[in-house]
């Protein structure tokens, strides 16, 4: 079995990997032990992290009203099913960045009581955002830096892991302008220093510049999509002293790039040409990026994130073993799991994939899971 362990730049070689109780507790590089499963012929490589999902939301529906407009017990049913699909995909961890009555906190407790079937789930619940603000349907409106302390508060009496701010407006919800800043910068500061307060990290949903800016300032931990949106409403406003502050304090960027995004590639090029470019701009700057797709959204499948993984690397200009760390190793740090999750190495979960095929060659590799361990639970591939 040739094992990648999440961080170097090729594979061990043929070895083993040892579990007791769901923690990897030794990788061996020189071949495998005499009462070791063969495993010959795959794979290993750890399991994959999602930056940015919504595991209340149906893919298939086009508008928040037709979301809202499910029955929460038909919601329940669909979370459990899309969790389980999601972990036999190869996806061990998750971060839910929103939603309204906290259901996708009930799955993940229950997934860690080992009730059921599904990733490793990290969950902000209600974003905090403006009045009539992006994604204000959920519950997290707040006028100033006060009401949003409340906010972050009755998230926190609901055990969220982290908390999600709307810094801009969004492209799903009517009114609301991506472009547009919908705090202040005191504002977003405040809000940052009462969930860090909390112990609580900070993802800022960001589109336009102004709100890139003022999420960075504050110190966010994550800055999600980073779409750089300038005046004229296209991705214009790269501003190379936001993304200096942004590689400064070690914010990473999580851009939500599906498998869908395939679809802006060729044509006139305009588009992509203009990502492209902003991405190695932030490269240059020393930008750190992770994978996430923002599943749940129109279109955006919770299971596809090996999909997206190609895509991705070929709009952000990353080599294979870059995107795989950017979806394990790298993904797992700027989620606050440095040490649980994201590499195989000593004293870490068993989360693990195995494949056939050779992912540091192909990443399609990822796509079609022969086994998969999640804490050290073992799955069958889908």
């Amino acid at each position: 079995m040739r094992i990648w362990d999440g961080v170097a730049d090729d594979y061990l070689g043929i070895g083993s990997v040892a579990v007791e109780n769901g923690v990897i507790v030794a990788v061996e590089e020189n071949g495998p032990s005499a009462d070791t499963r063969d495993m010959s012929g795959l794979t290993l490589v750890p399991g994959l992290i999602d930056a940015h999902v919504h595991m209340t939301l149906d893919p298939g529906l086009r508008t928040p009203e037709e979301q809202l407009a499910v029955p929460d017990e038909e919601v329940r049913r669909a979370m459990v099913e899309r969790a389980d699909e999601m972990v036999r995909a190869g996806i061990t961890t998750a971060r839910d960045l929103g939603g309204g009555k906290w259901l996708e906190i009930d799955l993940r407790d229950r997934i860690d009581a080992g009730e059921l079937v599904g990733p490793r789930m990290l969950c902000a619940g209600q974003p905090v955002t403006s009045v009539g603000g992006h994604c204000h349907f959920w519950g997290g409106e707040a006028s100033d830096a006060d009401a949003a302390a409340g906010v972050i508060e009755r998230q926190v009496e609901h055990g969220v892991d982290l908390i999600k701010v709307m810094a801009t407006g969004g492209m799903l919800t009517k009114g609301s302008s991506p472009r547009a800043a919908q705090f202040d910068a005191p504002s977003t500061s405040a809000i940052v220093r009462h969930a860090n307060a909390r112990g609580l990290d900070v993802a800022a949903h960001c589109h336009g510049t102004e709100g890139i800016a003022h999420a960075a300032n504050a110190g966010v931990s994550t800055i999600e999509h980073c779409s750089w949106i300038g005046d004229d409403g296209r991705r214009s406003g790269y501003d190379p002293d936001v993304a200096a502050e942004i590689a400064r304090r070690g914010i990473r960027v999580s851009p939500t790039i599906s498998a869908g995004w395939k679809r802006f590639v060729g044509g006139d090029g305009k588009f992509e040409k203009a990502v492209k470019r902003t991405f190695a701009d932030m490269r240059s700057a020393g930008v750190r990026l992770i994978a996430s797709t923002d599943a749940g959204i129109p279109g955006v499948r919770h299971r596809d994130l090996a999909r997206a993984l190609p895509v991705f690397a070929h709009f952000a200009g990353l080599t294979t073993v870059e995107v795989l760390r950017s979806a394990t190793s790298d993904c797992a740090d700027a989620l606050g799991l440095r040490g649980v999750t994201g590499r195989l190495a000593h004293n870490h979960a068993a989360d693990m994939v195995f494949v056939d095929g050779d992912p540091l060659d192909d990443i399609a590799a990822l796509g079609s899971p022969a086994l998969v361990l999640a804490r050290g639970r073992e799955l069958e591939g889908k």
